[in-house]
């Protein structure tokens, strides 16, 4: 018989759950702010700005003083290691900024997407070397819950076996790990097609051969509507979550919207996509996960919101 080592307690379990449902109150949502310094620069390059720590920090301290109208719309704030440490002109840490307007603050532990050997240009997810030690100081330096993103390239050919298994697995124990340091795990799936064809947030395998067949039909501009939530990632997922005692309580999903991809001809209503979403997602999450928090995927402001 398998044992669970170590458990986590029930206050533990307390403590996870009261946080992912702080983040996921009715109306709120997470504000992504976890930038990395590369991605800092694209963003301010696009305005003459030179990328530098002070400029990064002036930009991030524009965000933390909008007006007291985000405090209702906004239950969490992603970090990156940099904006942790900062603060405002006046001294005040970003984060007591956060805290201060009743906001949980998050941090990204990854470390990037690497190619995964043996594969046909897939990828895993490096960090979790020395992720334990990082989650006990940023819980110490107030983050109380994480982001890790996986990705999953689709074609006709992938994603491979060892690509589901060595991601899934990977989420799992970054999952374990948070937890036993009082960090929610918000688990990132992310898929992305050759050419940009669709738009998913994991892959849908059954009848990849039939949607691929047909892919080709209509020289590479569309995909079936279906073809936007895989029930083998996510069986994978949640079957690997539970071998790691993951207590999906304290856990948050976050995938892409059920969107067509930019090439496709045909245009879907909010509604639309708000129902393929909704019915992918409750045939594969388990009911016991706090929410899902999604990302745009794409999507302009207006689009993902109605949505």
């Amino acid at each position: 018989m398998s044992h669970q080592f170590p458990a986590l307690s029930s206050g533990q379990k307390r403590e996870l759950q009261e946080i992912a449902l702080r983040i996921v109150a009715p109306g709120k949502g997470i504000l992504a702010a976890d930038e990395s310094v590369g991605s800092m620069a694209k963003r301010l390059n696009q305005i003459g700005v030179e990328n530098t720590e002070e400029n990064r920090r002036q930009y991030r301290q524009i965000l933390f003083r909008a007006d007291d109208r985000i405090n209702s719309c906004i239950g969490g704030v992603i970090f990156f290691h940099e904006t942790l440490y900062q603060h405002a002109d006046d001294g005040t840490p970003f984060v007591k900024m956060i805290k201060d307007r009743g906001i949980t603050v998050g941090i990204k532990v990854d470390k990037g997407v690497v190619p995964l050997a043996g594969t046909n240009g897939e990828s895993t997810t490096q960090g979790l070397d020395g992720l334990s030690e990082r989650c006990a100081q940023y819980k110490k330096d107030g983050a109380n819950f994480a982001k890790w993103r996986c990705v999953f390239k689709i074609s006709e050919t992938t994603p491979s076996k060892l690509s589901i298994e060595e991601n899934t697995n990977v989420l799992a124990r970054y999952s374990s790990i948070c937890q036993q340091h009082g960090i929610v795990p918000i688990v990132e799936t992310r898929g992305f097609a050759l050419m940009e064809i669709m738009i998913c947030g994991v892959v849908r395998l059954d009848g990849l051969s039939e949607r691929w067949a047909q892919f080709k039909k209509d020289g590479g501009k569309t995909l079936p509507s279906g073809a936007v939530c895989s029930k083998s990632v996510l069986a994978a997922l949640y079957k690997a979550m539970s071998d790691h005692h993951v207590y999906l309580e304290g856990t948050l999903l976050k995938p892409n919207m059920a969107t067509p991809g930019h090439s496709c001809p045909t245009k879907y209503s909010a509604e639309e996509v708000a129902m393929a979403t909704v019915t992918a997602l409750r045939r594969t999450v388990p009911p016991a996960v706090t929410g899902v928090t999604f990302l745009s995927g794409g999507q302009s402001e207006e689009e993902a919101s109605s949505t």
